[in-house]
């Protein structure tokens, strides 16, 4: 019998994996999908993000990261980051360096999806097959939590996410973060000739360039440059009941997700991932939804704080306004933001 089966193959799957081979676990990720895999998001590391990465020996490419910006479409206002350097890196490069850590690690990974899952009290069985325990990082719309029965229901608005990147030069080190009435935007270097854009908004349906049109001043900068291909995600908000039941744990995204305008998705599920090996190790999955809650609490707080204050276009308007007039308070919310779980 193996000691973990991780569904999953994203990056946190994989950061799973690491954790698991770092603790002399004997485990398998099962991915459907060919790698690298791609998710429309915003591609930013926060420095909390890429700490934890270098510390699994993963090699990171993409561009430095000194802060995030605000702005709309007359001010601007930056809050570099006081505890290291994050990393812009396009979603296909993280994936590739992360799937050759865990080759180099040993762990296998299989080109399935794990289908049905049944609790056994003292191991689970993966479409039939026996093991101590499961981790789901199957994403957003995890089937594992609905086979398990631990989907929630969120009654916060929907928003949606679509990302393209640009072949442009990077004009910046910071992430931009452009407020409009109808989204935001997200600009984050990537590459020397490249920038990803990702965009977050309420009106699903909308089109890439008629949500780009509302930002003026980032539709300026970009000038015309070539756009690749659109993906998109969503709706963004969804919810768990709880995040073990029986053998089976819930990381990442399977494991409830807010919304993605603050930027923490891989650093969260680092730490959930490293606190989910944990209890796995101890034989204490319980204790693994007291850390869950403890490593979210933060974040949670202030995601959906801001995205639910953010619902009233007065509020929209008086964001970049707000942080401008108060920049020490601005600066401290990104931090808190930018540090480890």
């Amino acid at each position: 019998m193996r000691d973990l089966v991780v569904a999953g193959g994203g990056p946190v799957g994989l950061v799973t994996a690491l954790f698991a081979a770092r603790a002399g676990l004997d485990v398998v990720v099962r991915e459907p999908r060919r790698g690298p895999v791609d998710k429309a998001c915003g591609e930013g590391l926060m420095p909390g993000a890429v700490t934890g990465l270098q510390d699994l020996g993963v090699e990171l490419q993409g561009r430095p990261l000194v802060g995030i910006r605000y702005m709309d479409a007359t001010r601007s206002v930056e809050a570099p980051f006081r505890g290291g350097t994050g990393r812009g890196v396009r979603r296909t490069t993280l994936h590739r360096a992360l799937a050759e850590a865990v080759a180099a690690a040993g762990v296998e990974v299989e080109e399935a999806a794990v289908k049905d899952v049944r609790d056994r009290g003292d191991h689970v069985l993966a479409d039939g097959t026996p093991a101590r325990f499961l981790v789901a990082a199957d994403g957003l719309h995890s089937p594992t939590r609905r086979a398990v029965g631990l989907n929630g229901v969120s009654r916060m608005p929907r928003r949606y996410a679509q990302r393209a990147h640009a072949a442009i030069a990077p004009w910046t080190d910071f992430v931009e973060v452009h407020w409009a009435p109808s989204s935001e935007a997200y600009v984050t270097p990537t590459a020397d000739g490249q920038v990803g854009v990702a965009i977050l908004t309420r009106q699903r349906g909308r089109a890439f360039h008629d949500l780009l049109a509302d930002h003026p001043r980032l539709l300026e900068r970009l000038d015309g440059a070539e756009t690749g291909h659109v993906r998109g995600a969503g709706p963004l908000r969804q919810t768990s009941t709880r995040r073990v039941r029986g053998h089976v744990l819930l990381v990442g995204d399977a494991a409830g997700y807010v919304d993605a305008l603050t930027g923490e998705g891989i650093a969260l599920g680092l730490a959930q991932a490293r606190a989910a090996i944990a209890a796995v190790v101890d034989g204490r999955p319980q204790q693994y939804e007291r850390d869950w809650r403890r490593l979210t609490r933060r974040h949670d707080l202030m995601t959906t704080g801001l995205v639910t204050a953010t619902r009233a276009s007065l509020v929209r308007t008086s964001i970049v306004p707000a942080a401008e007039r108060l920049p020490a308070v601005f600066g401290w919310a990104v931090n808190q933001l930018a540090r480890p779980a």
